[in-house]
């Protein structure tokens, strides 16, 4: 069958082959994380806040300009259905928005107008809907909040998390990393932040966004007979990470400061568009709105690695579509076939139809069933604009 299609489709699929080579290289956060984090943190806490840190970047592997001309060098028009055709111009826009990206790190504006391209900005809504979230009064912590567990714990805790699913993958620890673990697509991998204590609430909270959803469907497009369900649809972000908070939401460990934490990231996201630098957006966090350092620092970084990195405020958007999606009885495999977009969920099922695509191997297995018992998060996410 599968054979039939390639036949069928055979200036598709190596078009499609070209670009799963080029692509390879081009792993943003693999280059937009910080090589001095650690460092740069104790210098701006010693110094009370008041200089802008200076981070480190790794060096590009790539020559950013020959490979431009290596994706803009593919000859769509050899693609006879224009909307396969479209769906790969697109997608080609979107990978050279990243080594554009990737070519500006640690350049201060430039990158920061290159991420507000690929990754877009916070409107107002997204920013009132914030602060509709940061009105809650704060939960009582309790013992699952505690932070006890060493990555090695985590590591055990996700090896055990992940024989719920059929595949395998690497685990690392570094402290090159801004966020407390991240999915690495391209080589398998999840990174833990090497020196962070994780609390009971965070493993759960982990293992079902970066087991659940991101080797999920990084697993489910590695399957698929086209490279670019691997590799990620136009704006995949959005939905992946919608996706993923989601899965946090179902397996009932969705707690009111993860959703608060979310908020912050908008309000940091907002904050680069007017203009303020790490210094004040850390103040705006810490003396504005009395989050403790640590996080106030942790929250500022990822906004402001790179020289303003955007991304951030796509999670809770994400999760509001997400939401919505899923309370309106729709398909939520067709989701997790891939880096996809909810936006192009048309163009999945006519892949499918065509034969160019599968339902995908594995599913999230916290969609199975709403096991979220916190009422007050089911208010927030139907109220949100």
């Amino acid at each position: 069958m599968i054979k039939d299609v390639v036949d069928t489709y055979t200036d598709l699929f190596e078009i499609d082959q070209n670009l799963d080579n080029l692509v390879k290289n081009i792993e943003l956060l693999n280059y937009l994380n910080p090589l001095n984090i650690e460092q740069e943190k104790k210098s701006f806490f010693a110094c009370k806040y008041r200089f802008n840190p200076k981070f480190n970047y790794r060096k590009i592997k790539f020559d950013p300009y020959k490979l431009q001309g290596l994706f803009f060098s593919q000859r769509l028009e050899r693609i006879e259905d224009k909307e396969i055709r479209t769906l790969y111009q697109d997608i080609i826009y979107e990978y050279s928005g990243l080594i554009q990206c990737i070519e500006t790190i640690g350049s201060g504006k430039n990158f920061y107008y290159n991420s507000l391209k690929v990754f877009g900005t916070p409107k107002e809504r997204d920013v009132e809907n914030a602060r509709f979230i940061l009105h809650f009064e704060d939960e009582q912590p309790g013992e699952e909040l505690i932070k006890k567990h060493s990555a090695s714990d985590a590591e055990a805790y996700f090896r055990k998390f992940a024989e719920r699913y059929d595949f395998d993958f690497n685990i690392k620890k570094s402290t090159h990393i801004s966020a407390s673990a991240m999915v690495l697509n391209a080589s398998e991998t999840l990174v833990l932040k090497k020196n962070y204590k994780f609390s009971d609430n965070e493993l759960q909270v982990l293992a079902n966004h970066e087991i659940g959803v991101h080797m999920v469907t990084t697993f489910n497009g590695k399957s698929q007979p086209l490279k670019v369900f691997s590799n990620g649809f136009v704006n995949n972000t959005e939905t992946q990470e919608g996706l993923a908070v989601f899965s946090e939401y179902m397996s009932g460990s969705l707690t009111l400061k993860r959703m608060k934490e979310l908020a912050y990231r908008v309000i940091a996201a907002d904050s680069l568009i007017k203009g303020y630098d790490f210094k004040d957006t850390f103040d705006l966090l810490y003396s504005q709105y009395k989050l403790n350092r640590e996080t106030a620092w942790q929250i500022t970084l990822r906004a402001h690695r790179g020289g303003g990195f955007t991304k951030d405020y796509l999670y809770l958007t994400g999760l509001k579509k997400i939401y919505d999606y899923y309370h309106s009885n729709q398909d939520m495999s067709l989701l997790l076939t891939g880096k996809v977009t909810l936006e192009n969920k048309k163009n999945i099922l006519r892949l499918q139809q065509l034969g160019l695509a599968d339902k995908g191997t594995h599913m999230t297995d916290s969609f199975a069933q709403n096991l979220n018992t916190n009422k007050k998060l089911d208010f927030i996410l139907s109220n949100l604009k």
